[in-house]
């Protein structure tokens, strides 16, 4: 029996919950959110379905899940125009649900922008293990970056390290073909776009966020040990500690089974080193 608990049921968690659910990756759901009313629609919504998941909305049980999802808070809006512009608005909701997460046993997903600084700040603070700290949004980025690389005829193996944000690492070095400077700087500003042109379309990012978050639930349900970019709380890895950041990482039940150290490119490593400085910053102003 797997029970995967869901903080914030809004666009994206209200979404991976049904996700996992329908296709039966999960056996009970645990569902949380500030707005009462939202929660309750969204739980009714899930037994219309007909399906049989369990579901409770006792935010002391997100204590006994083997998954939790932080997907609270606000999300991205035209307004705004990074992720690490949350980091204020977001750090209460973060906070409150820390204080649900702690005695938490099970793999910490957390989803809620700014993501990088939000991951390092729930280890940092709840004390659950790094390896059990998986932060959401490498796995978008790669994807994005796959359809950027078709879109130009360029062919390889498609990953993104570094922060889900501005300071996202586009790796040509794994590539079939060198890729010069220019396109890279191209493709680099096309990727930090990404997300906005679906927000100012329909209000926010939803299938791509959930059918990932989803994929990688299902990677620690079934063990596989499968790599892709995690944010991960770092103790040196690449040469950088006091954040998480996006790399590649090796996930199973016990959620991070291992961190892959490549050789970076000159480009690639100067976009690491600045990745790293500035998101430590921004861990320091959350956990201060």
């Amino acid at each position: 029996m797997v029970r995967l608990a869901v903080m914030g049921v809004g666009r994206v968690g209200g979404e991976v919950a049904y996700l996992a659910a329908s296709l039966g990756i999960v056996d009970e759901l645990v569902l949380y959110d500030c707005a009462a009313t939202l929660l309750n629609a969204q739980v009714l919504d899930l037994r219309h379905t007909g399906l049989t998941t369990a579901i409770s909305t006792d935010k002391n049980d997100i204590r006994d899940a083997d998954i939790c999802v932080l997907s609270a808070g606000l999300p991205r809006d035209p307004t705004i125009k990074t992720r690490a512009d949350l980091l204020d608005a977001n750090l209460p909701t973060v906070q409150e649900c820390a204080a649900l997460s702690r005695g938490f046993s099970g793999i910490l997903i957390t989803v809620t922008n700014p993501m990088d600084v939000n991951n390092y700040y729930l280890q940092t603070k709840t004390g659950i293990p790094r390896e059990r700290c998986i932060g959401f949004g490498g796995q978008l980025d790669s994807a994005r970056f796959s359809l950027a690389l078709k879109n130009r005829g360029i062919t390889g193996f498609p990953f993104v390290i570094g922060e889900h944000g501005e300071h996202q690492v586009p790796l040509f070095s794994t590539l079939s073909q060198p890729v010069p400077e220019p396109m890279r700087d191209e493709i680099l500003t096309e990727l930090r776009e990404a997300s906005m042109e679906v927000i100012k379309g329909k209000g926010g990012t939803v299938f791509g966020p959930a059918l990932h978050i989803v994929h990688l639930i299902r990677m620690v349900v079934e063990d596989t040990r499968d790599l892709v970019t995690s944010s991960c709380v770092l103790g040196g890895e690449y040469g950088i500690r006091g954040c998480s950041l996006g790399v590649p990482a090796r996930i199973g039940r016990e959620g991070i089974h291992a961190i892959e150290e490549w050789k970076l490119d000159n480009w690639e490593q100067a976009h690491m080193d600045e990745a790293g400085r500035s998101v430590s910053e921004l861990c320091k102003k959350a956990v201060s």
